[in-house]
């Protein structure tokens, strides 16, 4: 694969670098202990430090510190004990107090690196520059007066993570595997819940392109993307957009640019500040935030089991196959559910998990994922909790129903509620093992289909899957198919 960008006059280096923006899960603000919930009516959550009334004075949040920490320490990047807060000064109409406070020189977290699984099977390392605490704005509302902007400060002093990659991605697929990464791991860690429709993930895209070997180029920043698909459209525009201006002999201007969803294009916003423009200087209301290592150990102790470890957990010690251990991982809540699955499933059958973890892994990715996918639910809102799936693959490890009849007892378990046990006994679906009644449906298929039998005794061998269909349409697919197979052949062989 090309990991240049062809353009008319050659090739192209693309660089990418994203400034993520999660909103850490916290029951108050940054500084204040207004709510945080999301969807109140406006102006519901807000105090007077929020809102900026004079003589407020900002008091840290404790736990939104711990979440930052703990973030950091799921990236495995360096945790500083000692960060200092300062005022970023710019006016915006949602932006109460003329500045945000938030970190600059010294981050609460520092340096790491993240490795990316690329759809090609390659692996990408993508280096991490820091993770700083801040405030969030609040919203301008346009679309409440014809000729008003009205201003809802709800989320203003909401805490905010940014995390800054360094510029280490060259497409636009290397950034998309980079979100998901950052997304998968804070949803992990339990500091950020990764709802990008609700603003509470979104990324800020810097994107340049260059000659190959060449200096970097000048990049512009499109702000406010909240969206994989969406950050995919924004860089592949900006790309074509910056080789192109190139190519006739123009120059980049260094700005911030907004999206249009509606046509996939990039406009510029207004020139891009520099560090100086904000005039940063340490917030004299608050003191240097400064913890011992052992607040970090204690954090890093506390840390759940992470998506690469559960991976290669599920790989080296269930022997699920790599592909089917990265989209089960992928997404926490589909983690869990398979793990919950596997352990009803483990006890139902009295069998190790080893034995049954391909067989679970398989039926969620296939069937179960399919099926949501199709209805437009996700895993929270699956009608088949893991106690009945557990149950519908214990019923197939038993022998009480087959592989075909479980796809159709799933199908009803869809659309009625009801357990598989229910469903196969209402129905009349068990298995039929006992060989006297399969011995007598043989009979009757060898003695209907003589020539058949004749052929195959000639040399004709693939007919045996002819008379297997034959019995197993007889008893309506509910023929034990391994007691077919096994009865079956001596007979046709005599």
């Amino acid at each position: 694969m090309n990991k240049y960008v062809q353009g008319a006059t050659g090739d192209w280096e693309v660089v990418i670098g994203l400034e993520i923006h999660a909103q850490v899960l916290s029951e108050s603000k940054l500084f204040s202990g207004a709510s945080t919930k999301f969807g109140g009516e406006p102006n519901t959550h807000v105090s007077f430090v929020c809102s900026a009334m004079p003589g407020m004075l900002p008091v840290i949040n404790e736990e939104c510190v711990r979440q930052a920490v703990r973030t950091g320490l799921a990236m495995g990047c360096q945790i500083n004990l000692r960060s200092v807060f300062d005022r970023k000064n710019y006016f915006y109409a949602d932006l109460p107090q003329g500045y945000q406070i938030s970190q600059f020189k010294d981050p609460i977290v520092g340096e790491g690196e993240l490795v990316v699984d690329l759809e090609d099977g390659s692996t990408k390392t993508i280096g991490v520059e820091r993770l700083h605490l801040e405030q969030d704005a609040g919203k301008s509302m346009h679309d409440q007066h014809p000729s008003e902007t009205y201003v809802d400060l709800n989320r203003s002093g909401v805490a905010l993570m940014e995390i800054v990659s360094k510029p280490d991605m060259r497409s636009a697929e290397e950034a998309a595997a980079y979100f998901r990464k950052i997304r998968t791991i804070v949803r992990y860690a339990g500091t950020c819940d990764g709802n990008m429709d609700q603003g509470s993930m979104r990324a800020d895209v810097n994107v340049s392109v260059r000659r190959p070997g060449e200096e970097f180029g000048t990049r512009t920043e499109t702000k406010n993307v909240n969206s994989i698909r969406f950050m995919i459209q924004v860089i592949n525009y900006e790309v074509q957009r910056q080789i192109d201006i190139l190519e006739e002999g123009g120059t980049i201007d260094q700005e911030t640019r907004q999206f249009d969803p509606a046509t996939g294009t990039t406009s510029g916003l207004r020139s891009k500040e520099e560090a100086h423009d904000y005039r940063y200087f340490p917030d004299p209301d608050l003191l240097p935030l400064e913890f011992s290592q052992e607040f970090v150990d204690d954090l890093a102790r506390g840390l759940p089991e992470l998506p690469d470890a559960k991976r290669l957990r599920l790989v080296k010690d269930l022997g699920i196959s790599e592909y089917n251990a990265a989209v089960l991982v992928a997404e926490k809540e589909n983690a869990d559910y398979f793990e919950d699955l596997l352990e009803a499933f483990s006890q139902k059958t009295g069998k190790d998990k080893a034995e049954l973890a391909s067989q679970a892994a398989n039926w969620v990715i296939v069937d179960l994922f399919g099926a949501l996918k199709k209805a437009g639910k996700s895993i929270t809102d699956s009608p088949v909790g893991t106690k009945d799936g557990a149950e519908l693959l214990a019923l197939q490890v038993d022998g009480t129903i087959s592989g075909r009849i479980a796809k159709d007892v799933f199908e009803i378990m869809l659309e009625s509620g009801k357990s598989p046990e229910a469903i196969v006994e209402e129905k009349g679906l068990k298995q039929v093992s006992d060989t006297g009644a399969i011995e007598a449906m043989i009979d009757e298929v060898l003695s209907a289909n003589q020539d058949k039998v004749e052929q195959y005794r000639g040399g004709k061998d693939k007919l045996f899957g002819f008379f297997v269909g034959q019995v197993m349409k007889k008893t309506q697919g509910k023929a034990n198919p391994q007691v077919v197979n096994e009865l079956l052949r001596p007979k046709l062989d005599g």
